[in-house]
């Protein structure tokens, strides 16, 4: 007779066999990534139970379930916002660009469903203690519309600030609208959403998770960071909404950041962006001169929007990246501060410098996410091997993503140079084709240099062999990371 000790441990094993074989079927018919799909395999098979309800957590797209309607918003809402297509399969601004970036120009052309304009101007924000207080600026002094959508909106003081201007807004009559991912909501208790509904902002969350508590490793997420002040004044870059950023406050972890503001007809590529999100997660359509007013010319540059995500955007930032790195002739330099690029960019990366092209990259000392930490150092002798120089930032932690090309190509935005944001959230970048505003983030890296260390392959081959044991099996979880 079986005992019932044996009878559970059956039980177990044939629930385990069978949750395996499903998630493997799944896991076959669904992931393109060749990585991804064996160590998920390998999880769902070697942890018991854990493996299978890992992968129904964190392992299923589950954008997919989504897509169909995502792909009929986006036909509804091209034709509905013609002036996102307002160009030819060649764009007609390539005789804007400096000679030798035209590849550039035509590659991005097709990828990106935003035409390459000038009469730009785009101005660098240090960190949240000048950005904030534009932002909010920008907020008070809003007539007719505005549209911001960020990953975290966390409470504390800066969120009050902006709670305020928001609902002040609101009170006298301007369009507001909030977009909050459905995760980045989640990062203060209570969710910061029910605070903005009380006071009568209107505010929607971006795939709404259900998972109790925040994941940072979560995929499928929206981490772009937009805000439009009456279609014609715009800010994006790499600041959430939270005090740690505010560096003139005390804070258990201070957060450097870099932040843009914008104008000219740039501003209707994040807008664009902005207002699909926004029908996609409400269905709302938001059209009209109070969303996109007549824009003039407000500075010399030219710039693009480019939008990426796991729907029809896919590999925009990658194939912009690949591109940019080609187009390199001289110099390449790289602020990012999560650094686990794919095999086909660190290629590009140790093609670029062996072709002699000076390829700098800066990622913090001391990262924000351990596992994240522990990969990147594990993935970076080739890049050491091929040339490239990585310089370790001292602290505090700095979230900037910045790349700079030939003192001429400038690449801002949310960005990482991680595989979340490269295949599984939703981004928002500008290319921008200026030496006056590449030398300005020439400058702001140089800032961010100082005090830098230079890891050397000697040193990364020098560590205890536990920290490589420890960094090689953090570099093993790239795909859920």
């Amino acid at each position: 007779m079986i005992s019932e000790t044996l009878l559970r441990e059956l039980i177990a094993g044939l629930a385990h066999f069978l949750l395996a074989i499903l998630a493997t079927a799944h896991i076959l018919l669904t992931k393109s990534e060749v990585r991804a799909a064996i160590g998920w395999t390998g999880l769902v098979w070697l942890a018991p139970i854990f493996g299978p309800i890992s992968y129904l957590l964190f392992g299923i797209n589950r954008i997919r379930r989504a897509v169909g309607r995502m792909r009929q918003v986006r036909g509804t809402h091209v034709v509905e916002h013609p002036a996102a297509l307002r160009r030819d399969p060649v764009s007609a601004s390539t005789h804007l660009v400096p000679a030798g970036w035209q590849s550039l120009v035509r590659l991005t052309d097709r990828i990106s469903v935003e035409p390459l304009e000038d009469g730009n101007a785009i101005e660098p924000l240090l960190d949240g203690d000048q950005a904030y207080p534009a932002m909010i600026e920008a907020i008070t002094g809003a007539r007719r519309s505005i549209s911001l959508a960020t990953y975290i909106f966390d409470r504390g003081v800066v969120a009050d600030e902006f709670m305020a201007a928001l609902a002040a807004a609101v009170a006298r009559g301007v369009e507001v609208r909030v977009l909050i991912d459905g995760l980045g909501a989640r990062y203060s208790r209570p969710p910061i959403i029910v605070e903005l509904q009380r006071r009568g902002i209107p505010v929607a969350t971006f795939i709404p998770v259900r998972f109790p508590l925040p994941n940072p490793y979560a995929n499928l997420r929206n981490h772009r960071k937009i805000l439009v002040v009456d279609g014609h004044l715009a800010f994006t870059g790499g600041l959430n909404i939270r005090d740690a950023c505010l560096l003139s406050r005390a804070s258990p972890f201070p957060t450097r950041d870099t932040h843009f503001r914008l104008r000219g007809p740039v501003v209707h590529h994040l807008q664009d962006t902005f207002v699909f999100d926004w029908r996609f997660t409400t269905g709302e359509h938001l059209v009209g001169e109070t969303w996109f007013p007549p824009l003039a010319s407000a500075g010399p540059m030219v710039a693009r929007g480019i939008a990426d995500g796991p729907d029809e955007t896919r590999d925009a930032l990658l194939l912009t990246l690949l591109g940019a790195l080609a187009s390199a002739r001289e110099r390449v330099q790289i602020m990012t501060p999560y650094f686990l690029p794919d095999p086909p960019l660190i290629d590009a990366l140790r093609v670029a410098a062996l072709r002699g092209v000076r390829v700098e990259i800066l990622i913090p000392a001391r990262g924000n996410l351990r596992l994240v930490q522990w990969a990147q150092m594990a993935q970076l002798p080739p890049v050491l091997r091929g040339g490239c120089q990585v310089l370790l930032t001292r602290a505090p932690f700095d979230h900037s993503k910045l790349m700079v090309v030939d003192g001429t190509w400038a690449l801002i935005g949310s960005a990482n140079w991680d595989p979340r944001s490269l295949r599984l959230n939703f981004e928002h970048v500008v290319e921008c084709y200026s030496t006056e505003f590449a030398s300005a983030i020439e400058a702001i890296i140089a800032a961010k240099r100082e005090g830098s260390h230079e890891l050397t392959r000697v040193e990364l081959n020098a560590r205890p062999l536990w920290r490589k044991l420890r960094d090689g099996a953090a570099w093993l979880m790239q795909p859920y990371l």
